[in-house]
């Protein structure tokens, strides 16, 4: 039987610097995202968290193995924010954004806004986890399942926390709450109409802090480009350097 020899010094210092060219290749506020994503994920939850009724089958307590039902595998390697955009001199994620705005806010940037499949990935990783940290729900990982948010008609509660604030909601590159806090602007992965008519590029993912979905496959879209309201925030994506 044939035995692997251990990798000798001048080897770990050689894969050390390539880990740390892989990682200069990205803004130090952003993380390199590489890998085999799968454009069709199924998931089946194996226990829902709410009574029989209108939201029974609304928010998942624990999901099962998933499957990639795509044929196969897509690479992709690119670089997205770790935190949710946050202006110079504020404490709290930006919000009352559109898609609109939160285009142009990455620009300025030199960013770009993440497609959509970049935004499933960096949540999900390749083990297509349904949240973020794992497969089964965490009230206490995330900004999320927050119930006191306002009144009809009185406008609702600004319930942001700091970016980072949750250590655990984290995903496998090591990005930070993408379930929660701030829900986020992406582009749809769909082609231009063939007649060359407009279409609506915009997705918000990750949900915010209500007792949403908030998983990682999770979208909001119908609103349109210009929407933009109090719980809607900003991550933004670029090529690799």
């Amino acid at each position: 039987m044939a035995i692997d020899a251990a990798p000798t010094d001048g080897e770990v210092s050689d894969a050390r610097s390539s880990d740390a060219v892989a990682v200069s290749r990205c803004p130090s506020e952003m993380i390199l995202v590489t890998g085999k994503y799968c454009p069709d994920v199924r998931h089946t939850c194996t226990q829902w968290m709410d009574p029989p009724g209108t939201y029974e089958h609304f928010r998942c307590a624990r999901y099962g193995i998933p499957v990639c039902a795509s044929p196969e595998k897509i690479a992709l390697s690119f670089c997205i924010d770790r935190d949710e955009y946050t202006a110079p001199g504020d404490t709290l994620p930006l919000a009352h954004q559109s898609w609109s705005s939160a285009r142009t806010r990455c620009e300025s940037l030199g960013k770009r806004l993440c497609m959509e499949s970049e935004w499933h990935f960096a949540c999900e990783g390749e083990e297509m986890r349904p949240y973020p940290y794992g497969f089964e729900r965490d009230a206490t990982a995330c900004n999320i399942d927050r119930t006191n948010l306002g009144k009809p008609n009185s406008g609702l509660r600004d319930l942001r926390e700091p970016a980072g604030s949750h250590p655990r909601c984290v995903s496998p590159f090591g990005v930070r709450d993408m379930s929660g806090n701030v829900e986020e602007w992406a582009t749809l992965d769909k082609p231009p109409p063939s007649d060359g008519g407009p279409i609506d590029r915009s997705t918000m993912k990750g949900a915010w802090w209500l007792p949403g979905r908030n998983h990682c496959r999770a979208a909001t879209t119908g609103h349109g480009e210009t929407y933009e309201g109090g719980q809607v925030g900003v991550r933004c994506c670029k090529d690799p350097g």
